[in-house]
């Protein structure tokens, strides 16, 4: 790649001045979007899910483990693998200590549509401590969308349906029969009661990713593309 312009201390000081401004407006314009994704509706869940976890079955407010919130990230699995996808395990890689959420009420775990006793070894392989379920059985991914099996229901994927995805040639790259995809889900308890309130998929994922962020910052970047990143044992 070509680098940058070598100047004077005064000339690098007035560019960084100038881009501080636009990254001023850049947050700005995320807390705008933030306020407003706090504003959205909700949707009751009236529909029981099982789930498989190290303690056996459990119900969707079972993963709450008592708390108001919860955030789902929904582990993509390479079924023909038996392993979890690399870009998954990087977004994994960067979830930190689970107390600061904890203490404001809210849990995090992940899914994944595998058996439990095929992603209890590769959690082990990879060394985390996140809790991890299993959906598998369950409606849960086709009803969140990310699992696609055209006898459940038609592929939707980041708010687009069928047709667009067919338009835009995301049917052979992304969204075909049996395979899985990633995304995040948010949910609130009320009681007994719970709501949906929150998902997104695609890039939208990528705010939780501390290594994209520090690579944004650098003058090289992330150099790789998404799916180019390896599980964190295999570099």
């Amino acid at each position: 790649m070509d680098l940058p312009q070598i100047v004077s201390r005064g000339e690098w000081l007035a560019a960084r001045k100038e881009l501080l401004a636009q990254e001023k407006e850049a947050m700005r314009a995320q807390d705008a979007v933030t306020a407003r994704r706090r504003e959205l509706p909700m949707v009751e869940i009236d529909k029981e899910y099982v789930f498989e976890g190290p303690e056996g079955k459990v119900s969707l407010t079972d993963l709450f483990e008592g708390r108001r919130q919860l955030i789902v990230y929904h582990f993509m699995w390479l079924h023909d693998r038996r392993e979890g996808c690399p870009s998954c395990s990087l977004v994994t890689d960067n979830i930190g200590h689970l107390a600061h959420l904890h203490a404001l009420d809210t849990s995090l775990v992940l899914v994944s549509r595998a058996p439990y006793d095929d992603i209890e070894p590769f959690k082990r392989r990879m060394g985390w401590t996140v809790p991890w379920y299993s959906s598998h059985g369950s409606d849960f991914n086709f009803d969140f969308h990310v699992s696609f099996d055209s006898l459940v229901k038609p592929a939707e994927y980041n708010y687009k349906d069928q047709a667009t995805l067919e338009r835009e040639g995301l049917t052979t790259a992304l969204v075909r029969d049996g395979q899985d995809a990633h995304g995040l889900s948010v949910f609130l308890r009320d009681g007994d009661r719970v709501f949906h309130t929150y998902s997104t998929y695609g890039r939208g994922a990528e705010t939780v990713v501390g290594t994209y962020h520090y690579l944004d910052l650098t003058l090289l970047g992330r150099r790789r593309y998404i799916n180019q990143f390896l599980h964190h044992d295999k570099y």
